[in-house]
């Protein structure tokens, strides 16, 4: 099933992201995961590749397997950083031969371990590059990353807006947001998306949190910010995980509602490999 598709029958489109683990055995158990959250019935899972591609081989497998032998849609994130051209064409027809036609392009990071690493002179530097050049095979469905908070190295949000249409106009298919924790900057974000000519789904990625110390991380990293209210909260219970995943589902929570009333196209969760969090909040929304 192509992605886009599914933003066209009219009800909001759940969707997950998971990471391949470094074990077998986290293997094993994220994979159990995933079959526990098939029962909620998601339009598609994805799956991350680490920096640099570090992952490609476990993304590749865990991207297969899940289409094959759970029966769920799945789409692959691809990133361009250290790629030569031939080993992106690998991988698309890797992925082709099995089943799977849905690819996240991005640029990707390097690896902390490998902070100069450089793109081939035969790759791509940026991710509308990427897109471009998977559009010309003509058989993928292909997404494209947003900021709603605008990303942290743009000069400013008008260059992040430029780039992005740039991105559309070379081929993405739609857009998932990074995360967020105010729906107002998402609307403003799409307000202004629309307002450049973006016509696509824009989908917003929602993070259910579970470990204060790790969304802090992510925020001061991804150029996104905590609300004022809700860092206050996170700040009375620091590390008690147990009083933190209460915070994060009641907080994800009402920020779904607020987006599916408003009208989205869908929400995509990104789990961080567990179920717990999203099948609650997933329940609050739909009863099931």
């Amino acid at each position: 099933m192509s992605v886009p598709k599914l933003y066209t029958h009219g009800k909001p489109v759940m969707s997950f992201e998971f990471f391949p683990p470094k074990t077998d055995a986290g293997f094993r158990a994220l994979f159990r995961t995933i079959e526990d959250l098939k029962q909620l019935n998601p339009g598609f899972v994805s799956v991350t590749m680490g920096a640099g591609g570090s992952t490609r081989t476990k993304t590749v497998d865990l991207v297969l397997r899940i289409q094959q032998e759970l029966g769920i849609t799945a789409m692959a994130h691809l990133p361009c950083l250290g790629f030569s051209a031939p080993e992106i064409e690998e991988i698309l027809d890797r992925l082709l031969e099995g089943g799977v036609s849905n690819i996240l392009a991005l640029r990707g990071d390097a690896p902390q371990d490998q902070p100069d690493l450089v793109t081939p002179p035969d790759g791509f530097r940026h991710a509308n590059e990427l897109v471009h050049f998977i559009s010309r095979r003509g058989d993928f469905s292909i997404g494209g990353a947003c900021y709603p908070e605008v990303h942290p190295e743009a000069e400013s949000a008008e260059s992040d807006l430029s780039h992005l249409v740039r991105k559309v106009e070379d081929g993405a298919h739609f857009l998932v947001t990074q995360l967020f924790f105010d729906n107002e900057k998402f609307f403003s974000f799409v307000d202004r998306a629309r307002t450049a000519g973006i016509e696509v789904p824009i989908i917003p990625g929602i993070m259910p949190i579970t470990s204060v110390k790790s969304v802090r991380r992510m925020t001061t990293l991804g150029g996104g910010s905590i609300p004022a209210e809700l860092d206050q909260e996170l700040s009375r219970v620091d590390e008690d995980d147990e009083a933190t995943l209460e915070i994060g589902v009641r907080w994800a929570t009402l920020q779904c509602r607020e987006l599916i009333d408003s009208g989205v196209p869908g929400i995509h969760f990104y789990t961080l490999n567990r179920s717990p969090a999203t099948r609650r909040i997933h329940e609050a929304l739909l009863g099931s």
